[in-house]
């Protein structure tokens, strides 16, 4: 059985990672503060990248009219019916949540804060989107509290992050990790398999490249195409590939193989919403792709680490 893990799985889980620290259930309660992006809002252009949706990749997060202690409260409540005991990490999910001034960050971050059996904050976010300011406020969070940084990249090659219009380059990405990471502030980084142009070498690159960075965590996902978007409107014209399951799973696997076994996979596949989905179908049965991994590790008798440099 791979060390990291209470489950047989064969990479570091999330759930081990919560286990090991708190000895309790931890749950990530998604928040939508009302952020908006760099991207959008005419700073570096108005479409945002080309698979982004109308809520900013926060498709599960809060309602964003309601306030967040609501949005927080109505997703405990839930919660609290099956792990009394549990504690909880606010996930501030849709758009960019940094992007706004101190004292306003201040304002949506620190009430969550005061909630009971709250442990710690995930803030989703992106490079351009850090500067010095609120590197030093990211830095006094993290004293009080458990902060992880969510860094979106989606690809370390610089032809793919102008295709899907992202707005920066990975020596941006670059750049502000490593002064996050000079702030000892953890960091997890999100990649998207199955970009359009992409080969499975350049995917793997991508998570070799971020093993030697020194990053906490990682989220794979598969890409997605959903309705109104500009992806869609790519998809409609081209017919570009779509990676197939099985696809899927050799390139996860190969990822997870030079990943250092360290680093805590937080997420391994996606979560579309049905309604908007145009492909791939199959991303929609989550866990049989999540146990189709964890059997073809098996088969190959791998696990993660085993090819990391």
């Amino acid at each position: 059985m791979f060390k990291n893990t209470l489950d047989n799985k064969r990479y570091y889980t999330l759930n081990y990672y919560y286990k090991k620290k708190y000895n309790s259930k931890v749950f990530k309660v998604s928040l939508n503060a009302g952020f908006t992006c760099p991207n959008k809002d005419e700073k570096l252009g108005t479409k945002g990248c080309i698979f982004c949706s109308k809520l900013g990749s926060g498709d599960f997060a809060g309602e964003k009219t309601k306030d967040l202690v609501t949005q927080f409260e109505e997703v405990k409540s839930i919660m609290l019916k099956k792990w009394p005991n549990a504690k909880y990490i606010g996930y501030f999910q849709a758009n960019t949540n940094t992007y706004a001034p101190v004292d306003v960050l201040k304002e949506k971050f620190e009430p969550i804060l005061k909630l009971d059996n709250v442990v710690g904050l995930n803030i989703a976010t992106r490079s351009d989107a850090i500067d010095d300011e609120v590197l030093d406020y990211l830095e006094e969070l993290n004293r009080k509290t458990d902060l992880t940084i969510e860094l979106g990249l989606q690809s370390m090659h610089d032809e793919t992050l102008k295709y899907i219009n992202r707005g920066h380059d990975l020596k941006s990405f670059e750049d502000c990790l490593k002064k996050l990471k000079e702030r000892c502030i953890k960091v997890v980084v999100h990649i998207i398999n199955g970009l359009p142009n992409e080969t499975k070498e350049m995917m793997i690159e991508t998570a070799e490249h971020l093993n030697n960075l020194g990053i906490d965590g990682i989220k794979i996902h598969m890409l997605h195409v959903i309705k109104n978007t500009e992806l869609a409107n790519i998809y409609e014209r081209e017919r570009f590939h779509i990676l197939t399951k099985e696809e899927y799973i050799d390139i996860v696997i190969n990822q997870l193989e030079r990943l250092n076994e360290n680093i805590v996979i937080n997420r391994i596949t996606g979560d579309p919403v049905k309604e908007d989905l145009i492909e791939p179908t199959w991303l929609l049965k989550k866990f049989c792709v999540l146990n189709d991994i964890d059997k073809e590790m098996v088969r190959r008798n791998t696990y993660q680490g085993i090819k990391a440099k």
